[in-house]
């Protein structure tokens, strides 16, 4: 009769995986927007994944692990490859505003937004569309329209008060509404109203 002996590292180490594992596809996507190269998101999740690793006797079991994957992962990129990136074209967001007022009045808009943001109609329109947002209101729409997190979650992943991501939360999904409406309109998910 043989008598396994299992080391706690090894029991620490399956919990671990058994957890953490499971959320590496979803990890990849949010990176993949973050750091806009394939490379870089690969990089940024492995350093994800070693880092939880090595603090995970400080994760407690039973919480949303998804959640404290995520607050690594942003917390890596904010340190390390924010800096590292050219900023993007910007438009100012009270040119937005104008933009925005003077295209639509019905305020329908940010709820038929955020069901077409989380539907399965992504493509090319939409991708380049968020990847065009600056970062925080793209983190953002990830997080919350994407992902499925709550305001609170998506304000911890991200360490901001819930006001402020419901900000930028109402500003991204208005400016990808913005960016998004033709296309919208052409694939029959809305019609503008009547004059």
């Amino acid at each position: 009769m043989a008598i396994w002996n299992v080391s706690s590292e090894e029991t620490a180490a399956a919990r671990f995986e058994a957890a953490a594992l499971p959320f590496m596809s979803a990890l990849y996507n949010k990176a993949s927007y973050l750091t806009r190269s394939s490379e870089d998101a690969r990089d940024l999740v492995q350093e994800t994944y070693l880092r939880a690793f090595r603090t995970f006797s400080s994760f407690q079991e039973g919480t949303n692990c998804k959640a404290w994957l995520f607050t690594i992962l942003y917390s890596i990129f904010i340190n390390k490859y924010r800096k590292q990136q050219r900023q993007p074209d910007t438009v100012s967001v009270e040119e937005l505003e104008e933009v925005f007022h003077h295209t639509l009045s019905d305020s329908s808009w940010e709820t038929n937004f955020a069901a077409l943001a989380g539907s399965e109609w992504q493509g090319t329109e939409v991708n380049q569309a968020i990847a065009r947002l600056p970062e925080d209101f793209r983190s953002a729409v990830l997080l919350v329209d994407v992902e499925g997190f709550t305001y609170e979650e998506a304000a911890a992943v991200l360490n901001c008060p819930v006001g402020t991501l419901r900000s930028r939360l109402f500003r991204a999904r208005r400016t990808l509404f913005i960016a998004l409406r033709e296309y919208a309109e052409k694939i029959g998910f809305f019609r503008r109203p009547p004059a």
